[in-house]
């Protein structure tokens, strides 16, 4: 294992010389780790003085957490720099050659490069926050507790693993130190607007939310890191001179996938859309087996969570909230302002919603998605009983009429998702990223067209026109 591992630390070694002869690198980094953290304690000074005239004890409380975080994220968005130029540098330097002619294995090129770029980016944030910290000790500001720390020690990890991992990618794939540096804002402002939710659950104080936030982000850096893999060729760096957009291959790549060469639209559900639908059949099981933990983790998190609140609510209370449950409300213009165009449209959207979530995540936030969606069930089953109404049958006249097509349509959509998000991080001998993107984007274009959205709009007309009926008889009969 050692001898496997030692070019990859030959790799990281020249990487590592090459980086520390650069004064354009080192200056920027140098003045980011030491002063930065001056001006972000200047702020959290001048913003204590503002909070304390309104007694904000809880607000400054998290301020040095917060702005901890800030502080360890700015010197990886330079660092930033050095992962974009991994290969693409190498190639315009005319280095390349002598580096992809080594007895190398393709993993061990890869990842010699991704050490150092991470390492780098993450010793400059780690002694940022140090010197923070060392600041902040000899002045009256609540230092934040080992939890919270570890936390955000973590996070600083994650951000810099899942940013430096996704300009190696795209390092591999442009043709220009130019075009990589342009496709930079892909990665900074993602992980940005990450931050800022972040930043809401460190306010809040919400440690348990932070914990799921770290796993998401690795669990995306490593996808990230398997897609790079993944799709590094070396004679793909050698022969690519330029960045071509070719919309008439991608439409014609895209059309042909999805058409198939059917010539009718029977031909096209047989034949087409069934292969399709067999190469997801994997991924389908797998999201059939996501619903039923969905299933259990709203369930569960009700019949654990709820039970407190409703020992503290009075029993007139109580008996009011369980009528107002049962009391069936007049459905009289409920067809009228939510119809079936209305349910179909809004149903599609949360299809559709899963697919974009799930395809610049690798599937990841598509999944949690739906089982957001799924787990509401779940929950909705578990307050029931918690009030003391019979669940089944209003689950049985209130959700299985159209659910057994709406469900069907959900999953099916999330198990063309998760198919994607797989494929992109499986190795694809002689295709490029490119090729294997649109032919995936026909596979669920044509999922999407021929099987979600009839399935989707079934069950619209049956939750507005059969459900509600079905569900006022056997309200009135509890």
């Amino acid at each position: 294992m050692f001898n496997k591992l030692k070019p990859v630390w030959l790799v990281a070694g020249r990487e590592l010389k090459d980086q520390f002869r650069d004064w354009r690198v080192l200056t920027p980094m140098i003045i980011l780790v030491f002063c930065f953290p001056v001006l972000m304690n200047e702020f959290a000074k001048q913003t204590v003085d503002f909070l304390n005239q309104y007694n904000a004890n809880l607000i400054l409380e998290r301020l040095v957490p917060f702005s901890i975080m800030i502080i360890g994220f700015f010197p990886i968005t330079i660092s930033l720099v050095v992962a974009l130029e991994a290969f693409v540098g190498e190639k315009e330097r005319g280095t390349i050659e002598p580096m992809l002619s080594a007895p190398l294995d393709n993993w061990q090129l890869y990842f010699g490069k991704l050490l150092v770029g991470v390492v780098t980016p993450l010793v400059a944030s780690y002694l940022s926050i140090a010197f923070y910290l060392v600041m902040i000790s000899r002045q009256q500001l609540v230092m934040p507790p080992f939890i919270t720390m570890l936390q955000l020690i973590l996070l600083t990890t994650a951000h810099a693993t899942l940013m430096v991992s996704a300009a190696i990618v795209i390092s591999v794939q442009s043709t220009s130190v130019k075009a990589a540096n342009l496709l930079a804002s892909f990665i900074v402002i993602p992980v940005a607007i990450l931050m800022q939710g972040e930043a809401v659950m460190l306010f809040w104080g919400n440690d348990q939310v932070l914990w799921l936030a770290i796993a998401g982000v690795m669990i995306i850096s490593l996808l990230l890191i398997r897609v790079g893999i993944a799709h590094f060729q070396r004679e793909y760096l050698l022969g690519r001179e330029i960045d071509s957009f070719n919309l008439r291959w991608m439409w014609r790549t895209f059309w042909t996938d999805f058409f198939g060469g059917a010539r009718s639209l029977g031909e096209w559900y047989r034949n087409v859309l069934m292969i399709a639908l067999r190469r997801i059949t994997p991924a389908l099981l797998a999201v059939a087996l996501i619903a039923g933990v969905s299933l259990w983790m709203g369930y569960d998190w009700i019949m654990v969570n709820i039970p407190a609140a409703i020992s503290r609510t009075s029993p007139e209370n109580l008996q009011k909230l369980t009528d107002r449950v049962t009391e069936m409300p007049d459905l009289s213009g409920f067809q009228e302002n939510i119809n079936a165009p209305f349910l179909f449209m809004n149903n599609t959207r949360a299809v559709a919603l899963i697919f974009f979530a799930g395809l610049f995540s690798f599937s990841v936030l598509g999944v949690l998605l739906y089982m957001v969606n799924i787990g509401i069930i779940g929950g909705l089953f578990a307050l029931f009983q918690l009030l003391g109404i019979q669940a089944w049958p209003i689950f049985l006249a209130g959700v299985v009429p159209h659910g057994v097509f709406e469900i069907p349509a959900l999953m099916i959509g999330c198990a063309v998702v998760l198919y994607m998000g797989v494929s992109i991080v499986t190795p694809q001998t002689g295709r490029s990223m490119g090729e294997v993107i649109l032919e995936l984007l026909a596979d669920w274009t044509k999922i999407f067209i021929g099987l979600v959205m009839p399935l989707l709009a079934i069950a619209a007309m049956i939750e507005a026109y059969i459900t509600p009926a079905l569900l006022q008889s056997v309200m009135k009969s509890l």
